[in-house]
This record gives structure tokens, C-alpha cells and sequence, in this order.
């Protein structure tokens, strides 16, 4: 069957999906904030509030010990001041946040009403009817600072996440962020807005995540600031081939993220998940490439030559594959266009879809016991049939863990060859469609019975198939995940 073929198409997905509540970083440096109540809770919010840089007055009739520890020492910026007795309404006025701890639902009720009418934001604390914000957890790396909410749905979750982020930036990023500071002014008046300042910033980048920056740093990027400034050609552009893995952004390499993160335009395949799109810098552009087995495809001369053109046009261009680029991604074809044209790429290689489904399943590919070689290989030729160039005896040896990449059209015609190369009947296979993602669907059988497959009937979606006695175990994971799925 001849397929139409189609341009490149670019996607315009939403850049921001919807947002339960807006992160802002409010400055307060200079502006007076508003506490009523001296509890520990009360307490915990003056030090935040003090350490954005604000000047803190404390209402409170009695003080906790927190309160009065941190009255006592200080906070790390601005200021604390202690009024004994209630909030006096004229205190409200002009002031940049006020927050409150109140006893009783009246009491939150007064706050809130008399903050509102003089135009204050206001919180009470764990009366969420009475609050117009949320304080999230905070990741300080200051002058990077991370917020994290769950919209008060979740604040154990919240947590959680603060921890994650806590381990994935180190506490030299905040010597980072002042260096920045520093030089920020003189990289914008020594570098023109656009490429050259997007470079320079890009190098920097690509130390903030290591060690702290010694004193020779700054020496180091002035003179990469002047580096630039006399730079008269446009900076050239490259290619990078990310894998993108099967799906589940989880399963992405921190280079891919670093790399979509970085692209200026991002040329992706049908297969790559919405979640992986969703790491992507928010002003890359994006452009559908996909080809897909019985569908109308873009043509590969046509992605070669976007490729080149995008990137003689001084662009950062990611070609995201599923899986890995380097295992019937056709990456071949790419770079050697890419090495005529004079153009430098990067690979970023990725989790191939024979490991992520082996590691949900719970099997081991080359179990010294079932398989001394595995062997991954395309389900169909050009043509659309089976690839009648593979070593077919060499793929039915009982000693080999056999993977089938796109052969979800040609399972039946692939079970049958093997038995008739001296494949077992009763070889266990298995078969899993949208690997790794939402609506993930498994089977699990046997080589004669995998032409009867359900799993290769009722799915449009993309079918790997495994062959092998290593996957005699596999039916036990097969029939956990039907289980859980049903009850789901």
C-alpha cells in the first residue's frame, strides 16, 4: 500500500495547562507585614515574612516561646516588632500582606473582613475560607527560590516534593544565583539581546549544577562576555537526537530534559508522550515529524532537510524519537545528512522500550539460565511484510531471548515462520501495547497462540512482542497487572 505523505505539521498545544492557583513571588523588602497572634504557627510565618525582607509588627496579648526565641535573636532580613495587645484596624492600612492565627471562626471573620476593605491580602492560617493566598513549601537557593503548592489539597505531598527538589539542587546553586546577580548588568550592556546573550547564559548554565564557583569565575565568564561582544558571526546552530524513552517522562535522562529544556525547536514523532513534550521549553516550537505504520507520514528526506535547514538558520533543533534514537529510530539516515551538510549533533541516548517493558515485567532478558543473546528486530520490511533478511533459524534458537519491534501487523506471520524454523509451540511470548503509559495493556501466552492474540486486535496503539523462555515468569506480572487495572 502506497501512503500519502505530509509536511511537517506544528503543534500548538496549550503552553500552560490549567492552574489551580497562580505562583507569585511577591518582593517585600521595605514593606511592613502584618501578624495578629503570638503562637508558634504565628511565629513561623513573621520569620518567613522577615526573611523575604519585610518590616514585621507582631499583635499578640501572649507570646509562645517560639515567638519569643525569634523576637530575641532576629530574623535572617528585615525586621520584627512586638505590639502587646489586639490588632488595631488603622494598623491594616498600607501594609503589604497581613496574616493571621485566630482562635475562633469570629475572630478569622474580623481579620479577613477588615483586611479585604483596606485592600491587604490576607491569610488566616488553617482557615482556608479566610485566606486569599497560600504559602506553599519553599526551596531556598536564595536568590533562587522554589514554591511549591497543592492548593492546601495536599500539604504532605507538597513536602514530598520539596524533599525531591532538595536533592536535585545543591546548595552551591545560591553562590550561582548571586554570581549572576553580579554580572547581569554588564551582560546586558556588553551583549545585544538575542543569540549572543542566550549563549553566554547558556554556558553559565552549564556550571551552575556543579561545583561552587571559585574566585577566578568571574574572571572566567568577563572574559567569555568579551568573547561574545566581538563575535561577527551568527552562532551556528545543532541537532541533537534525544531519546525520549517509551513514554513515561519519569524514565527520561536528565541530559534529554537538559536538552529539550535548551531546543529551540523541537522536531517530535507521533510516539513521543504528551508528559515528555510537556518537559520542553515553553517557547521551543514544535513540530509533529511522526511516521506511523498505515498512516499518512511525513517523508524522511523531508525531516533530513528541516533538520539541516533549522539549523544553518543558528537554531538549537531536537530530534525527539521514542525509545532510543540508535535502535530503529532510523538515526543512521540523520546523521549522515547531518555530517554532509557540515552540521554538529549530539545523541542522547535513551530507555529502549525491550528494557522498560523487561524491567515492568520483572524478567531479565539474558537470565543466564533461558538465553545466552538477545536479539531485537524489526517486525515488518519496507514493504510492509515480513523482513525476509533476517537470520529467521538463528531468531527461533531456544537459547535466545527474541524482541519484535513494530510487529504488531505482522505477529501472526512471525509466529508462524518461527515454528517453521524450529521454534517451540509452546515458547512463552508476550505482548505489550502503550508501554509505560496510560492504558498500558499486556499478554501474555504462547508462541502458537500469540497469532490469536486479543492484545494485537483491539489496539491501535504500538505492540512490542517477546519470544523466549526467560518470560515464563512474565505471566504472573501479566495477570498483577490485569488485576489491578480491572480494579482500578
Amino acid at each position: 500500500m502506497q501512503l500519502a505523505s505530509r509536511k511537517p505539521s506544528e503543534q500548538a498545544p496549550p503552553r500552560m495547562a490549567a492552574l489551580a492557583t497562580l505562583p507569585v513571588f511577591l518582593s517585600l523588602v521595605g514593606k511592613r507585614a502584618i501578624v495578629a497572634g503570638g503562637s508558634a504557627a504565628a511565629a513561623w510565618k513573621a520569620e518567613l515574612l522577615a526573611a523575604a525582607g519585610a518590616d514585621v509588627h507582631v499583635y499578640a496579648k501572649d507570646v509562645s516561646p517560639e515567638m519569643e526565641a525569634l523576637l530575641t535573636r532576629g530574623a535572617a532580613s528585615g525586621t520584627l516588632t512586638l505590639h502587646a495587645g489586639l490588632w488595631p484596624v488603622e494598623s491594616l492600612a498600607g501594609a503589604a500582606v497581613a496574616i493571621a492565627d485566630a482562635e475562633s471562626e469570629d475572630e478569622a471573620s474580623a481579620f479577613y473582613s477588615a483586611a479585604v476593605q483596606a485592600g491587604v491580602p490576607v491569610n488566616v492560617i488553617d482557615k482556608p475560607a479566610f485566606c486569599q493566598f497560600q504559602f506553599g513549601a519553599i526551596v531556598n537557593r536564595s536568590p533562587v527560590v522554589v514554591g511549591i503548592s497543592t492548593t492546601g489539597a495536599a500539604p504532605i505531598l507538597g513536602q514530598a516534593i520539596r524533599r525531591r527538589i532538595e536533592t536535585l539542587l545543591p546548595p552551591a546553586l545560591a553562590l550561582w544565583g548571586q554570581l549572576a546577580s553580579a554580572i547581569r548588568e554588564r551582560v546586558g550592556e556588553r551583549l545585544a539581546a538575542g543569540g549572543a546573550r542566550r549563549a553566554f547564559w547558556e554556558k553559565f548554565v552549564d556550571h551552575a549544577f556543579g561545583p561552587a564557583p571559585t574566585r577566578s569565575e568571574f574572571r572566567r565568564l568577563d572574559h567569555l562576555i568579551d568573547l561574545l561582544s566581538t563575535r561577527s558571526q551568527p552562532r551556528a546552530g545543532c541537532v541533537t537526537l534525544v531519546g525520549g524513552g517509551p513514554g513515561n517522562a519519569e524514565l527520561l535522562t536528565l541530559k534529554a530534559v537538559r536538552a529539550l529544556q535548551a531546543a529551540d525547536v523541537i522536531l517530535y514523532d507521533d510516539l513521543v508522550s504528551d508528559e515528555v513534550l510537556e518537559l520542553a521549553r515553553r517557547e521551543a516550537k514544535r513540530l509533529l515529524v511522526g511516521k506511523r505504520g498505515g498512516r499518512e507520514s511525513c517523508r524522511q528526506e523531508d525531516i533530513n532537510a528541516l533538520m539541516v535547514k533549522l539549523a544553518r538558520q543558528g537554531r538549537r533543533v531536537v530530534r525527539l524519537k521514542s525509545g532510543d534514537p540508535m535502535i530503529f529510530g532510523r538515526a543512521g539516515e540523520e546523521m549522515a545528512q547531518l555530517e554532509q551538510a557540515g552540521i554538529p549533533f549530539e545523541i542522547v541516548p535513551g530507555i529502549t522500550a525491550a528494557s522498560a517493558m523487561a524491567a515492568a515485567l520483572g524478567v531479565s532478558l539474558t537470565h543466564r539460565d533461558h538465553a545466552h543473546s538477545v536479539r531485537f528486530v524489526t517486525g515488518h520490511s519496507r514493504a510492509g511484510g515480513l523482513p525476509e533478511t533476517l537470520d529467521w533459524r538463528g531468531l527461533a534458537d531456544p537459547d535466545t531471548t527474541l524482541v519484535i519491534y513494530m510487529g504488531g501487523r505482522t505477529a501472526g506471520a512471525l509466529a508462524t515462520r518461527l515454528m517453521a524454523e524450529g521454534a517451540n509451540a509452546h515458547t512463552p511470548a508476550v505482548a505489550v501495547a502503550h508501554l509505560s503509559r496510560a492504558g498500558e495493556t499486556r499478554w501474555h501466552g504462547t508462541l502458537a497462540t500469540l497469532r490469536e492474540a486479543d492484545i494485537l486486535l483491539n489496539t491501535t496503539g504500538p505492540v512490542l512482542i517477546a519470544v523466549g523462555t526467560a518470560f515464563a515468569r512474565a505471566a504472573v506480572e501479566v495477570r498483577a497487572h490485569h488485576s489491578a487495572t480491572s480494579t482500578a
